[in-house]
């Protein structure tokens, strides 16, 4: 029997032959519980003479699992297992998303418009004005979706083949969430300088670029250069998604537990992208007592590889703005004292016990997926508030909370960039969509599925970069500045050679 909980992601659709004999079926549901499957639905495919023909599906909790459980079908007196499909890979067949055409094509006149000859007017307008892209073509509303597979979820470096399912997946969610229209690129190559070169020369076609699993420390300096040779935002999610979503929960878990943020002391598990991000929006938060940890152990100053300059320019910086004290060891040995413990490393990165020596009240934000630092089931007696990466267990930290809205309010109002106010205002709107009634220590962040979270951070982004001069469009999306689409309130009018109705601007 395994021990890790069932999950969707293993979800296995087993098609038996099964006799009607009264109580198989019974007995067939019961042999998969025993062994540690979760039945979620039964359909009936074909009645035959000597039974039924019938889909199973059913949650496993592993590859090695399905095999328990299908031997314990097997071992059901009157149950024959023909076949079994993963229900997953199913899904990725083909891949996840699919271009649709906005308007139909019926007829010659609807080609001489969308394509030519009257495409060439457009063309000759966005020639003598580049900002009109924003308005007449899929810029104003595009998200490109970059990686090169270098650090793919917890799995490393896979490749850019293999990344695309991931990339798919984030343009999946970008289009339901907050109607981006997102593609993926994976390019080949780990050259830094060839990054941010292609990267240059595909943005013409995007009206933002979501950076995505590519390895530290090079995905600092790919940001860093994009957003300074772009006039598009670029925004690196495994890092500040991340941040975005952690500050959220952290507000609601500060709030709950009576704490100030200035107050807190906090120990980070993992100074990768994601370590880093939320050291440096927690600074901007107010939070000035931070200890972080990587592979080897505490970071400080004073640490060999500070001294001998072997350590990163990125870990050099944490190293002098966190641990005053130099605390040295492991992240057990560091713990004493904290309010906050964040990990953004690996399974089982800190023991159970050590969480003891946490202040009382402690939170514990375990986000490595799919095991997390520390095993809930263990922190429950030692924590107060816990938190993980995954959806089986309450308060999940996921950056999909985040990036369609910080997205979709950027486009709307055209941001060239997304600034670390842009990033804290997001975190505010998501943790406000929890009302401070229904606080409490399961319930400090929104469900991923909440559909009131996107707009709000969208408005709160996009408010932002209004109050901030960053805006370049005030209404509508993505329209340049001074321009409104043309709708029936125009009357009529003689057109300009851009389509636009004379006073119309």
């Amino acid at each position: 029997m395994v021990s890790l909980t069932p999950s969707a992601q293993y979800r296995l659709m087993i098609r038996a032959r099964v006799d009607d004999g009264h109580g198989t079926l019974a007995a067939l549901t019961a042999a998969v519980g025993q062994a540690g499957g979760v039945v979620d639905a039964i359909d009936l495919v074909q009645s035959l003479p000597e039974g039924s023909l019938r889909d199973l599906m059913v949650d496993a909790a592993g590859k090695d699992h399905w095999t328990e459980i299908l031997a314990a079908m097997d071992a059901v007196p009157g149950v024959e297992v023909i076949d079994t499909t993963d229900r997953t890979f199913l899904l990725h067949v083909g891949g996840k998303i699919e271009q649709h055409n906005k308007h139909p094509l019926t007829s010659r006149d609807d080609l001489s418009m969308v394509y030519t000859p009257g495409v060439a007017r457009v063309c000759l307008a966005i020639a003598e004005d580049p900002a009109k892209a924003f308005q007449y073509t899929i810029k104003r509303n595009t998200v490109a979706v970059v990686s090169d597979g270098t650090a793919v979820l917890g799995l490393g470096d896979l490749g850019p083949e293999a990344a695309m399912p991931v990339m798919e997946g984030k343009a999946c969610l970008f289009k339901e969430f907050a109607g981006v229209d997102a593609f993926p690129i994976c390019l080949a190559t780990r050259d830094t300088d060839e990054i941010v070169e292609t990267v240059k020369r595909i943005a013409p076609a995007f009206g933002g670029i979501n950076l995505e699993d590519i390895s530290a420390p090079r995905c600092f300096e790919i940001e860093e250069r994009l957003q300074e040779e772009l006039d598009i935002p670029v925004f690196h999610d495994d890092q500040h998604g991340t941040a975005v979503v952690v500050m959220a929960a952290l507000l609601n878990a500060t709030k709950l537990t009576g704490r100030n943020l200035e107050d807190l002391r906090v120990l980070i598990v993992g100074l990768g992208a994601a370590g880093i991000a939320v050291t440096k929006i927690m600074l901007e938060a107010g939070v000035s007592q931070i200890v972080g940890a990587d592979s080897q152990g505490a970071v400080h100053v004073n640490r060999a590889d500070y001294l001998d300059g072997s350590m990163t320019s990125v870990k050099r910086w944490f190293a002098e703005v966190t641990n005053p004290e130099c605390l040295q060891g492991a992240p057990a040995d560091v713990i004493d004292g904290a309010d906050l413990l964040i990990g953004v490393s690996g399974a089982r990165a800190v023991p159970a016990e050590a969480l003891a020596r946490m202040n009382d009240d402690a939170m514990v934000f375990a986000m490595a997926n799919p095991n997390p630092e520390v095993d809930p089931e263990e922190a429950g007696p030692y924590v107060r508030i816990m938190a993980t990466g995954r959806s089986d267990y309450p308060n999940q930290i996921n950056n999909v909370l985040c990036f369609p809205g910080i997205f979709r309010g950027a486009l709307d109002v055209r941001a060239p960039r997304i600034t670390e106010a842009m990033k804290m205002a997001a975190a505010r709107a998501i943790a406000d969509i929890v009302p401070d009634e229904e606080l409490r220590e399961d319930y400090i962040i929104p469900s991923v599925f909440n559909r009131d979270v996107a707009p709000a951070v969208a408005e709160a982004v996009a408010e932002e970069a209004r109050l901030d001069g960053t805006a370049l469009a005030g209404q509508g999306v993505g329209f340049a500045a001074g321009d409104a689409p043309m709708t029936a309130a125009h009357g009529m009018g003689a057109l300009t050679a851009d389509g636009h109705l004379d006073g119309a601007r």
